[in-house]
This record gives structure tokens, C-alpha cells and sequence, in this order.
């Protein structure tokens, strides 16, 4: 007989044991020649070699399971002790196509729009992928879905989630606190689908061991990032020399989301918006992609959808009475 410990990684251990530890009464029924105690999150059985083993890889499974869609049934999880692949388990749907992640609780984060299902393909295809549209689009948010998925799959080690700290109309000085909680309400959107995506505890662990990173853009200097899922949201408020320090910080086993708002630009007047520059020298690149998203996008309340189309009208308008009184 020997004892070992079954650490149960990547997962919590409510989801894992279930309320009142019933999942644990299941497990426990399913290998009644083993003796197994739940000591917080690892498993100590006792047993002999090939019973462990084969406990060992069950609860691999398991675990898996737990950890791409993020909750279990209790016949999914008899299913998976009896040895059964997930393709067999008459109780999970086959995952649509549209379908990015699985959240917390079952929650599917999905492509929602045509241009969003583009975003999920050039990205699948590109190390580097540009999504221009306007705000309530699903740029962001997507973005974050695929970095997610990427990590969950074991693509990459980490995600780093990053912005430029450009005022909108308010000056940073003017806000109380120190550095980092002047910082945090511009990275908060990112936060926010976060949230969405992954299980608080985890989000909290991965957030201390850096596994996910969310910083300011100008944070990202002399680094090289690599082995990474790099989404540089905001990017219309980057200047030149900033988007061109980005995209040569990437390294050769990353990929990279670069999001914008070409008609949000928060820039002093004096400054140029480098996404402007970067969507036009680098168009042509092999391995970069650009994905342009539109108003038919918005997965917001419907009347955003009418009021992108107002200000786009009224820029239109403008734009041409600048070009007919320019002269010449």
C-alpha cells in the first residue's frame, strides 16, 4: 500500500468537491478499493500502484474538464470516472463554432457578430491582428476571449493586457491616490471582461503571480514579451514612437491584439495618433491582419447603434465642408 497527494491545480475546490462535499461522496463510491480524504486542495489516496494510477488519470480528466468549461455535472463527472472521453458525454452540447471560451457558471463568451467571428479567424491566422471599430463593438471584450482561451489551452504562459493612460477630458493629477489607482480606472474595461472570463479566486491568483498582467502602455519599454498574449487596447491614443516601441517589444513565440477607435482620439491636438501611421505601413505585411468593425457590430443598447451613425453622419458633413472651402 502507498499514500500520495493529488493536487487539484488549476481549479477551486467548490467547483471540484461540489456543496457539502458531495462530489467527493461520488468519487469516493467510484473507486471503493481506495482510500481517499480531501485535505484542502489536494486529494490524499491510499492504495495500491495501479488503482492510484488509474485514479491519477481519471481525476486528470477531470480537472481538465473543470478547467476549459469551468463547472461540472454530477453525470458529467460519474461519465469521466468511468473512463469515458468528453465526446461521449450525451449532456454536453457540441460547442458552436461561434463559442470562445467557456466562463464561470457555464458562461459561453461567443463571437456575436459577423465581424467578431472575423476577429476570431484572422486571429487565428495572424501573430499580429488589428481590430478598428467603434466603441460597444465586442473589439475589446473579443480580444480578451481569445487571449483567455489561448491561455486556458496552454498556448501561452501569461497575458498582458495593456493601454495608454490618456486623459478623456480630465487630468490625472486632479485624481486622488497614488500611481496605480490613478491608473486603474483606465484599464478597468479590461478588468471588466476579465471578470466575465474567469473565476474570481483565480483571476486574484493569476493577477499575484503575474500570470495576467494589465499595465500602462508606457510600462512596457526595454521589455520583451514573449510566450504572451499581448492585446494593446485603446490604441488611437498611442503616438508613432509608442505603437512602434509596442509591436518591436513582441517576441517570437507571442500574439498580439492591437484595438482602437479611430474616432476617439483623446491626443492633444498638437500629437498624431499612431494608429493611423501603423494601419498604414503595415497593411501589406504578411502575418499581420486588420479587422474593421462597424456599427452593425454594437452589442450594446440599440440606440448606440443610432448614435455611431449620428456622429458619423455629422463628421461626414463636416469633412466636407473642410474640403470645399480648402480651395484649390
Amino acid at each position: 500500500m502507498i499514500e500520495v497527494s493529488i493536487p487539484l491545480e488549476g481549479v477551486r475546490a467548490i467547483d471540484f468537491y461540489g456543496v457539502h462535499n458531495a462530489r467527493l461522496g461520488i468519487i469516493k463510491k467510484s473507486f471503493p478499493y481506495l482510500n481517499i480524504a480531501a485535505r484542502g486542495n489536494a486529494l490524499t489516496v491510499r492504495g495500491i500502484q495501479h488503482d492510484i494510477d488509474d485514479f491519477r488519470d481519471k481525476i486528470g480528466n477531470v480537472l481538465h474538464h473543470l478547467e476549459k468549461y469551468g463547472h461540472i455535472s454530477d453525470s458529467n463527472l460519474q461519465s469521466l470516472l468511468l473512463g469515458l472521453e468528453n465526446k461521449d458525454l450525451a449532456d454536453i452540447p457540441a460547442a458552436p463554432e461561434d463559442v470562445i471560451v467557456h466562463g464561470p457558471n457555464g458562461y459561453l463568451i461567443k463571437a456575436r457578430t459577423p465581424n467578431q467571428k472575423v476577429m476570431v479567424a484572422v486571429a487565428e491566422e495572424n501573430d499580429i491582428m488589428f481590430a478598428i471599430g467603434p466603441a460597444g463593438t465586442g473589439k475589446t471584450y473579443t480580444a480578451v476571449a481569445l487571449a483567455v482561451r489561448a491561455l486556458k489551452e496552454k498556448k501561452v504562459k501569461r497575458i498582458i493586457l495593456t493601454r495608454p493612460a490618456v486623459e478623456a477630458g480630465e487630468n490625472l493629477g486632479f485624481l486622488p491616490g497614488d500611481l496605480k489607482e490613478k491608473i486603474d480606472p483606465y484599464l478597468r474595461p479590461l478588468y471588466d471582461a476579465l471578470d466575465d472570463m474567469i473565476p474570481m479566486e483565480k483571476l486574484q491568483l493569476y493577477m499575484t503571480n503575474r500570470v495576467i498582467e494589465i499595465a500602462p502602455l508606457a510600462f512596457m519599454r526595454g521589455r520583451t514579451l514573449d510566450n504572451a498574449f499581448i492585446i494593446l487596447d485603446e490604441a488611437q491614443n498611442a503616438t508613432d514612437a509608442q505603437l512602434k516601441m509596442f509591436l518591436t517589444r513582441i517576441g517570437p513565440s507571442a500574439k498580439c491584439i492591437i484595438t482602437g477607435d479611430l474616432t476617439q482620439v483623446d491626443l492633444p491636438r498638437n500629437m498624431k495618433s499612431g494608429l493611423y501611421t501603423g494601419l498604414r505601413i503595415l497593411k501589406d505585411i504578411e502575418g499581420i491582419g486588420i479587422v474593421f468593425l462597424d456599427e452593425k457590430d454594437v452589442v450594446r443598447h440599440k440606440l448606440v447603434k443610432r448614435i455611431i451613425k449620428a456622429y458619423d453622419k455629422d463628421r461626414q458633413v463636416h469633412d466636407a465642408g473642410n474640403d470645399h472651402s480648402g480651395g484649390n
